[in-house]
């Protein structure tokens, strides 16, 4: 029996939850790799940043190791925030998008990778 709920029969859908929040930080990484590899004045930092973040979009996007992956995306997020923070800029737009990511990074390691995951046997 689930805590009083106004659509109790939604709870069948759980799993609906983490699959969402994993395709679109996938969604956001991807593109993130994708727009720094496609940029010609790129550092080496910059281009090997872009790939553990593009390794790990597609990691989410089949859900395999989709928590190791989350962290990634959430220590990525949160040195972004730190650079934000460390120029001033915190609360601002950007970084509210930052901070709703790292969000997302941490329920997903908490809750799992959800449907149509490799994960979900483990």
């Amino acid at each position: 029996m689930h805590p009083l709920s106004l659509f109790p029969s939604l709870f069948t859908w759980e799993l609906a939850s983490p699959f969402l929040i994993r395709l679109v930080l996938a969604a956001v990484l991807l593109h993130w790799a994708y727009r720094e590899l496609r940029n010609p004045v790129a550092t080496i930092h910059a281009k090997g940043l872009c790939i553990i973040e593009g390794i790990a979009g597609i990691l989410l996007l089949i859900g395999l190791y989709a928590q190791g992956a989350a962290l990634v995306a959430a220590i990525d997020l949160l040195v972004r925030l730190m650079g934000r923070v460390a120029k001033k800029s915190f609360l601002t737009d950007g970084v509210n998008y930052y901070l709703i990511l790292l969000i997302l990074a941490v329920s997903l390691m908490l809750t799992g990778p959800g449907f149509l995951a490799f994960d979900l046997p483990l």
